[in-house]
């Protein structure tokens, strides 16, 4: 296609998460004119950000996986997001603490691992080896062989891929795949936690999921400096650099559909006509909230009612006159009644007594993101979503002190007394602020039945010229998932309309950044131990 003809094409994309950032970049620089409208203030969707007296606080996502991935989007556009952020290697990616009072140190180093996997278990270090062996498939499949980055979009594609997912085991519950391989309690969390961190259920989540402790291994855990948000600003700048316009505090308030086919969008009372739509929007909110039901014979009201979405979360954003040295970057703080607090959460959908967290403390790894002295921290409590039947309105401050009283008995001293700033973000305010359905945090549930295929599609069943990206299609939901999602819905919109091919086979989008496109986790953890940063 050549660029004058390219550069006709007219797009609207709804949101600017990092799957809508995403593809507006790749859109923008294949020569579609973008307009990329934010219903917010500033850019970001989940991954929001709050200043506060000085203090920083990242909202959403506060780690990067897969440093490739995102680079892939920068090398569409001509750049290298090596040179627009500064990338900090994380070790350890998580302090793990359990409810009898050990801890584990979650890193990548397989002696390391094995080393304190032996202290409560010596059997479950012997097995490691083998554990990774079997999930090393799995990541080859979704990231290496870019499963995560190909639609599924027909029943073709998704029964070409169910041989190779029997074949791995990768269809049992995340949790069971780990328990054939580790006794201990805590091994079993340490290797089946991370669909949490997707909103899925470890105990029912597809092992599919497992390929993220093997994306961890080889490529690490990275915070980029300044907060998560330093990512958000240095894509939107890209975008604008290369010629996209962008729109905040305009939120959509409708798609419109011509003869069945999207033409544009209604926004601050204005039209902006496009020829084809994509959206970054919560999939529940773009069909039920953003599209007519006339036009919607598969997404209709009833369905979207129906489908699983995942819980949602309770988070304090907190800033302390003092520091905190036994917490971690990542700290998780556990309950004993993990499974049965999972199932109040997911199944019973009720508020319980106890509860376990995640705690981010960026400041360990930044201490530019707090006053001199200080800590910026948030407290991440996963909960039902909005289909329970809890008045957070009614509890939330009555909870907030149950929180900080918690934590301060845990061993943060005199945590109430120092707090010198505080947020509180409820699933009523995913609901309002993110038109999240039922306030969920991570959009749909990824269980066995709302996977690939399965999921709402990056191009639309319902109004043709219409597109989705994000945590709510195909891969689903985490940094390196939206991303990808946004590879999938570009090569939906490029088939569609005869754009450049922008996926690059020679050189995919592996977590390990080669040697033109940045540092290795490796080789940066080396450097940083010979030369620490400053303010570490």
């Amino acid at each position: 296609m050549d660029s004058e003809h390219s550069s006709a094409r007219r797009a609207v994309v709804i949101g600017s998460g990092f799957g809508g950032l995403a593809l507006a970049i790749r859109l923008q620089a294949a020569g579609v004119q973008v307009t990329l409208l934010e219903k917010r203030e500033k850019i970001g969707g989940r991954a929001y950000q709050i200043e506060d007296r000085g203090y920083v606080f990242d909202m959403g996502p506060s780690l990067i996986t897969s440093p490739g991935i995102i680079d892939d989007v920068f090398r569409a556009a001509g750049r290298r997001f090596v040179d627009a952020v500064d990338l900090v290697p994380l070790d350890p990616f998580y302090r793990v603490f359990f409810h009898d009072g050990t801890f584990i140190d979650y890193v990548s180093d397989a002696d390391r691992m094995k080393a304190q996997m032996a202290e409560f278990n010596p059997r479950d270090a012997e097995r490691f080896d083998d554990f990774m062996e079997a999930i090393s498939p799995i990541y080859d499949a979704v990231i290496a062989d870019r499963l995560g980055s190909k639609p599924f979009d027909t029943w073709g594609s998704m029964l070409r891929f169910i041989p190779r997912v029997v074949k791995l085991g990768a269809w049992r519950p995340v949790h069971n795949f780990v328990a054939r391989y580790f006794e201990d309690f805590r091994h079993r969390f340490i290797y089946s936690f991370h669909p949490l961190f997707v909103g899925g259920n470890p105990f029912s989540t597809p092992a599919v999921y497992l390929m993220i402790p093997y994306l961890e291994k080889l490529g690490g855990v990275w915070f980029s400096r300044g907060g998560m948000y330093s990512v958000v600003q240095a894509m939107g700048d890209l975008f604008e650099e290369i010629g996209g316009t962008l729109l905040t505090s305009t939120e959509v308030e409708r798609i419109e559909v011509e003869s069945g086919r999207a033409v544009g969008v209604r926004a601050g009372g204005e039209f902006h006509a496009a020829d084809f739509v994509a959206s970054n929007a919560d999939v529940g909110h773009t069909y039920r909230g953003l599209i007519e039901s006339r036009h919607r014979k598969h997404w209709t009201d009833r369905k979207v009612e129906n489908t699983s979405y995942t819980m949602s979360c309770f988070l304090l954003y907190l800033g302390t006159r003092r520091q905190y040295p036994q917490l971690e970057h990542h700290t998780l703080i556990l309950s004993e009644r993990y499974r049965q607090l999972v199932k109040d959460i997911f199944d019973r959908k009720i508020l319980p007594d106890d509860f376990s967290m995640y705690v981010h403390a960026p400041t360990r790894t930044d201490p530019s993101m707090a006053p001199e002295g200080c800590e910026s921290m948030y407290v991440l409590i996963p909960v039902a979503n909005k289909k329970a039947d809890i008045d957070w309105e009614a509890i939330k401050d009555d909870f907030t002190r149950k929180v900080l009283d918690f934590l301060e008995e845990w061993g943060m001293e005199g945590l109430n007394e120092s707090l010198e700033v505080l947020h509180v973000f409820t699933p009523d305010d995913f609901e309002t602020e993110l038109n999240a359905t039922f306030g969920n945090a991570f959009a749909i549930e990824p269980k066995l039945t709302q996977t690939a295929y399965l999921r709402p599609q990056n191009r639309s069943e319902d109004v043709e010229g219409l597109y989705l990206v994000g945590a709510g299609t195909h891969p689903g939901a985490g940094v390196p998932g939206v991303i990808l999602s946004a590879e999938t819905t570009y090569g939906c919109i490029a088939e569609d309309w005869a754009l450049p091919d922008q996926w690059d086979w020679e050189q995919p989008g592996d977590v390990r950044m080669d040697a033109d496109r940045g540092p290795s986790h490796e080789a940066a953890m080396a450097a940083r131990s010979e030369a620490p940063l400053s303010g570490d």
